[in-house]
């Protein structure tokens, strides 16, 4: 029983220091500082979110059907030079330049 009263005065100088500390300005200063950062990371990453949907949505827009109308191009060509090269002429871009 001796041991248990000597261990109880020490744990209540351990959390009137802890309490202390926890009302310096330093640590309030601290949580306060935390707190604004965590807002502002908040609008960045809010504000990120909604640059990543716009860039989303012109690609989708702008992008994706240049992509496929320069397929669909090559894919014309290739079958003229299939075509050219069936009936036995040469292909366009190797046809000689017409004479002037």
């Amino acid at each position: 029983m001796a041991s248990q009263n000597r261990r109880l005065p020490a744990k209540g100088r351990d959390e009137g220091i802890l309490a202390k500390f926890s009302q310096s300005q330093i640590v309030l200063r601290g949580r306060e500082t935390a707190g604004e950062a965590a807002t502002v990371a908040k609008k960045l990453l809010r504000s990120t979110g909604r640059a990543a949907w716009i860039a989303g949505t012109t690609f989708l827009v702008l992008v994706v059907p240049l992509i496929i109308e320069m397929d669909r191009e090559a894919q014309m060509n290739e079958l003229e030079m299939q075509q050219a090269s069936l009936l036995g002429t040469p292909p366009p871009s190797l046809a000689p330049p017409p004479p002037k």
